[in-house]
């Protein structure tokens, strides 16, 4: 491990890329964990959670001196969670039900920094236009969307399918900034914004 005080629990290069982004210096370390939804927990609860579980398990890891950010991101359609399709069948499934209507996509982001838990959720909608399951295999033969929560990527290829956004466009991506910023200022980790950006100033 290196000194660098901010550890991002995500194996998601979308996450690290977004955090880039804004010129945050960090280091990446996945967090395992059970992500079984619970009986009766809601979309807002399980994400959160996760977003939790995955800072805890981390800081355990690393121990109090250094930051952990993590995060969680869930597609709900009629109230139900679509993550990552399984197989082709769930993929398919997941973009039919997708088509041609409006969904919540939540993100959780979690900082984790001696002991305390800083914590933001971004919820944002999606206005997907209608495709025929031809279009919806055509897309999941391009491999984009089979490790995205609902089956797409609105940063790819996927992105012609979106009508409209009402929300935060890096949070559907999985790291919403203006948040993730937000929590990095309260935990005096947003660093010096200048030329180069960075965490501006509240």
């Amino acid at each position: 491990m290196s000194d660098t005080p901010l550890v991002l629990a995500s194996a998601s290069p979308r996450r690290a890329e977004l955090l880039r982004q804004i010129n945050v210096g960090f280091e990446v370390l996945p967090a395992d964990i059970d992500e079984t939804q619970r009986a009766g927990e809601s979309a807002s609860a399980y994400v959160q959670r996760m977003a939790h579980e995955k800072a805890e398990r981390v800081a355990q890891m690393i121990g109090p001196e250094r930051a952990v950010l993590a995060a969680d991101t869930t597609v709900v359609v009629d109230g139900q969670i679509l993550g990552k399709p399984g197989s082709e069948d769930e993929g398919l499934a997941m973009l039919a039900a997708l088509s041609g209507r409006t969904h919540q996509v939540l993100t959780a982001v979690v900082l984790a920094q001696r002991e305390r838990l800083h914590t933001a959720l971004s919820r944002s909608l999606v206005h997907m236009r209608a495709f025929t399951p031809v279009g919806a295999a055509a897309y999941w033969a391009t491999g984009e969307g089979h490790d995205k929560a609902g089956a797409y990527a609105i940063q790819g290829i996927a992105g012609q399918l979106i009508e409209r956004l009402e929300g935060s466009y890096s949070g559907v991506v999985g790291l919403p900034l203006a948040e993730t910023a937000a929590l990095l200022r309260e935990a005096g980790l947003d660093g010096r914004a200048g030329a180069a950006g960075g965490v501006l100033p509240a």
